[in-house]
């Protein structure tokens, strides 16, 4: 298999380099096909390195940037003032072919704006989607699109995201005939607002997509459809909601402390059977899992990981970016939209 060469927006994320560094060496030492480009300012990024393993560092090497944007900058100002950052570094890398994809935990609205300047957004694609791929309560995956990309979509993106997220579905998650479902507050036709009724009658319409109808935001984990798709306001609540209620599930034996000393005692008794039935049912869904959201639609390949993402966590949106890259999910994208929804000239 030939090297595969991804660029890490190393500045980027609540504690930058001292969690994406880490996870970088751990995914080198995991997969000894992997190269990777390291952006970032090198007088912080080469301490951090100072005592690896040969092997590792010599698949590594640092890209010098300036700066990290700042997380509470505006989108606009930020873009244009990008200049010498390592988020739009790593683009650049992927733009110009140095790279086969990029992975930033910076700000979404900074990096969706950048990679959609930089590398173009695939023919057919109005604007680009963060997508995910869960684990479902039936032991399979759901692909989940947007998930804070675009707060407002018409119909056609959310047809868009119904046709990206069956490949994504296909090809990463290995469904076959992936059924597509919209979130709606209900199941009936009648609901909803026009945009997603509008999108229901174009995916009706549509033989080649397997859609199934609305679905409620319930029904996320269930494993009802392959496919969830929404507008990136309802996605971002939606998942970050999950997020909260699966944390604070995993979290409930860590609190075993009371001033009762019998249900002290009897809490240390239980507390290793509780823990272990806790996280065979829960531990699936632990975020950290399946961290990373693949900005679909764009010409090229970029992972957005979460800002407050630990080492497991990145080391997992690198995994996805590997993912993404061996399956070469931009060109079955546009295939597929040549396919399915041709566009006149």
């Amino acid at each position: 298999m030939a090297n595969l060469i991804l660029a890490l927006d190393a500045m980027s994320g609540d504690k930058g380099p001292h969690i994406i560094v880490p996870a970088a060496l751990q995914a080198l030492a995991s997969n000894p096909q992997l190269r990777l480009l390291l952006v970032g300012i090198p007088e912080i990024l080469n301490p951090l390195l100072a005592d690896q393993r040969a092997e590792l560092r010599d698949r590594l090497q640092i890209i010098p940037a300036e700066y990290a944007i700042a997380n509470d900058m505006k989108p606009l100002q930020a873009i244009r003032q990008s200049k010498g950052s390592s988020m739009r570094i790593a683009l650049e890398l992927v733009k110009s072919g140095q790279a086969q994809a990029c992975i930033s935990a910076g700000n979404t609205a900074v990096l969706m704006g950048l990679a959609k300047l930089l590398l173009k957004t695939i023919h057919g694609i109005e604007r680009p989607a963060l997508t995910t791929i869960l684990p479902n309560q039936k032991q399979g995956k759901t692909v989940v699109l947007d998930l804070g990309a675009n707060v407002n979509c018409n119909s056609q993106m959310l047809v868009q995201f119904a046709v990206m997220g069956s490949v994504m579905a296909e090809e990463i998650a290995h469904i076959s005939n992936p059924r597509v479902a919209l979130l709606n507050i209900g199941e009936e036709e009648s609901k909803g607002l026009d945009n997603i009724r509008e999108a229901a009658s174009i995916l009706k319409a549509t033989p080649s997509i397997n859609y199934i109808g609305y679905v409620e935001g319930n029904e996320l984990l269930t494993g009802k459809t392959d496919v969830f798709v929404c507008d990136g306001f309802a996605g971002n609540v939606t998942l970050k909601t999950m997020e909260g209620v699966i944390r604070v599930i995993l979290s409930l034996v860590k609190s075993s402390t009371t001033e009762n000393k019998i249900s002290s005692w009897l809490m240390k008794l239980i507390k290793p059977w509780l823990q272990k039935r806790i996280t065979k049912r829960f531990g699936h869904l632990d975020p950290d899992q399946y961290n990373g959201a693949s900005l679909l639609g764009l010409q090229g390949i970029v992972i957005k990981s979460h800002g407050a993402a630990n080492q497991k966590a990145f080391k997992a949106a690198i995994e996805q970016a590997i993912q993404a890259v061996e399956k070469q999910i931009p060109n079955r994208i546009a295939t597929r939209l040549n396919t399915l929804l041709p566009k006149s000239d």
